[in-house]
């Protein structure tokens, strides 16, 4: 594994000092590869979130990795938008006093009724409303049995102990994500996710001459080896001409020329392209992180 990571996206570069990144590969996510630690932070810096408020997190569970927006997160990013107002967010137990209405002006469900009493009993619900100065209220309202699946999935010791703390985190992320546009979404990475690639030879400004009946003993030298795997990710992006790799070397790679380049610096150029191509391929998780 490279961990000197000598090539970066330009968000990455921005965003974290050499030094800071270090820390973070090392402390927040010692478990990554490469092309994992690289998406991280790319998603990291992207958004603007700090790893070391807990606002993302990297977590590996054998050959899958998940990238997971922390509820902080969705706070932090809702608090820099305009007309910012803290949300409302409540459990409803089973012997709340309980009642929702549609608003027929807005046309969204609210709720008009919520007395407690003690004891509660259970938890039965949960509710969020979210509010910003110059728009209408946004409330997401769930009944517990709408997340059954976290109480057993891989966070199932923190929502049986923190039940209340969890799934109002997680119903106040939903209602901050559509009153303030947040977009942002979990990604999950499997090491099968993106198939195998063709090792075939699209380097730019060389003209490919096959021979006939090629040697069978012919070796490929390792920078040779390096430049296959470099010019089978760029086809795999659909770059496949030389005004094409130009323009995307100068935004994202300056310092680096294929035809010249050297391995340290071709195995950077790989990861690279590597976290392109999942950033293309993977798929958003649309449960977050208290799942």
């Amino acid at each position: 594994m490279n961990r000197n990571l000598p090539t970066l996206t330009p968000e990455i570069t921005e965003a974290f000092q050499p030094a800071v990144l270090e820390v973070i590969r090392n402390s927040i996510a010692p478990t990554a590869n490469d092309q994992e630690f690289l998406l991280f932070a790319h998603k990291a810096a992207s958004y603007g979130l700090d790893p070391f408020k807990n606002e993302i997190f990297f977590i590996k569970y054998g050959n899958q990795a998940r990238i997971q927006f922390a509820a902080e997160a969705y706070l932090s990013k809702a608090r820099e938008q305009e007309g910012f107002i803290p949300p409302d967010t409540q459990m409803v137990h089973e012997k709340d006093e309980f009642k929702i209405a549609m608003n027929k002006e807005t046309k969204q469900m609210e709720v008009i009724q919520h007395e407690i009493g003690f004891p509660r009993g259970k938890i039965i619900g949960a509710y969020s409303v979210a509010y910003r100065d110059g728009y209408p209220p946004v409330t997401v309202i769930m009944d517990i049995e709408e997340v059954a699946h976290m109480f057993t999935g891989q966070n199932k010791d923190n929502w049986n102990k923190w039940t209340s703390d969890m799934f109002g985190k997680h119903v106040q992320q939903r209602a901050l994500k559509k009153q303030y546009g947040l977009a942002f979404e979990d990604v999950t990475i499997t090491s099968n996710d993106v198939p195998p690639r063709p090792r075939k030879d699209v380097t730019p400004n060389q003209e490919t001459i096959e021979s006939p009946n090629p040697p069978e003993n012919k070796q490929l030298s390792p920078a040779d080896k390096l430049r296959n795997e470099v010019n089978a990710r760029f086809k795999v992006l659909g770059i496949t001409t030389s005004e094409a790799v130009k323009e995307y070397l100068t935004k994202n790679a300056p310092h680096i020329d294929p035809a010249t380049a050297t391995e340290d610096e071709m195995v950077g150029l790989i990861a690279l392209l590597d976290v392109n191509i999942d950033l293309l391929s993977v798929e958003p998780n649309n449960d977050d992180l208290l799942e």
